[in-house]
């Protein structure tokens, strides 16, 4: 008995390597796919949308046709609404951007006080358009970016006297405006062609002699008339390039 049993065990024994050669074998564990992350590229043209808030400062003043000195006629803020577009082009160099853009927008910026040295009249102004061209250098992380920008500004608008009982026109002028600007934005790109952001803006207008028409019988006054116009828009803009993957 006892050599079947000891016969018995070393058979098994003997046979558990080929059963087990025999068993299917379990397939690879396969390895975890390698998520490749995006590095947002900010590079590439791109058009756009704003809009938003505006103000702005004139100070007037008279100016003698004897000549001498100019008299001061009082100021007014002027505030109202901001309308319109941009294009332009960026390039990425690492973390820093930088970019090249020309913006338009269509207002209603508009104020008025009543006139210093005749207060029979009240000088109104508006603001109807404006336009930047402006370079820009920014800092990038990622999809987000910081910049700060300066150039040329235009603003085209009109200028008034009416009489400060009953709003006759007396006296009018149409104005084309060049000057300085400097201001800063932030923008985020929350999908690969798309981007949002806001951006302060500040015009340098300086100061312009105006010559205005006036009515049959009235006499011609010439005023000299500062600007300055600061702007608080949110943009949103789409640009021709995308994300790139990053590489190992």
């Amino acid at each position: 008995m006892k050599k079947i049993l000891l016969g018995a065990i070393g058979l098994v024994v003997f046979a558990a390597p080929t059963v087990a050669a025999d068993l299917p074998q379990r397939p690879p564990v396969a390895a975890p796919a390698v998520v490749m992350p995006y590095v947002y590229d900010w590079t590439g043209f791109y058009v756009g949308a704003n809009g938003g808030y505006g103000t702005s400062q004139n100070c007037w003043g008279v100016v003698p046709v004897a000549g001498g000195a100019v008299v001061p006629d009082g100021c007014h803020n002027q505030a109202g609404g901001i309308l319109g577009g941009q294009f332009g082009y960026r390039w990425q160099m690492g973390p820093t951007v930088f970019g090249l853009e020309a913006q338009g927008d269509w207002t209603s910026i508009r104020g008025s006080h009543v006139s210093v040295v005749n207060p029979l009249l009240t000088d109104t102004s508006k603001v109807n358009g404006l336009g930047l061209f402006t370079g820009q250098i920014g800092y990038a992380w990622n999809a987000a970016l910081l910049y700060v920008k300066g150039g040329a500004a235009v603003t085209s608008g009109s200028l008034s006297q009416i009489t400060s009982v009953g709003g006759v026109g007396v006296n009018q002028a149409s104005i084309t405006r060049w000057g300085g600007s400097i201001g800063a934005g932030f923008e985020y790109g929350f999908a690969p062609n798309w981007s949002a952001g806001f951006e302060y803006n500040h015009l340098f207008m300086g100061n312009a002699n105006n010559s205005f028409s006036s009515l049959a019988g009235v006499t011609p006054v010439l005023n000299q008339i500062s600007q300055d116009v600061d702007m608080f828009t949110v943009r949103v803009t789409y640009r021709f390039g995308g994300p790139v993957v990053a590489r190992y």
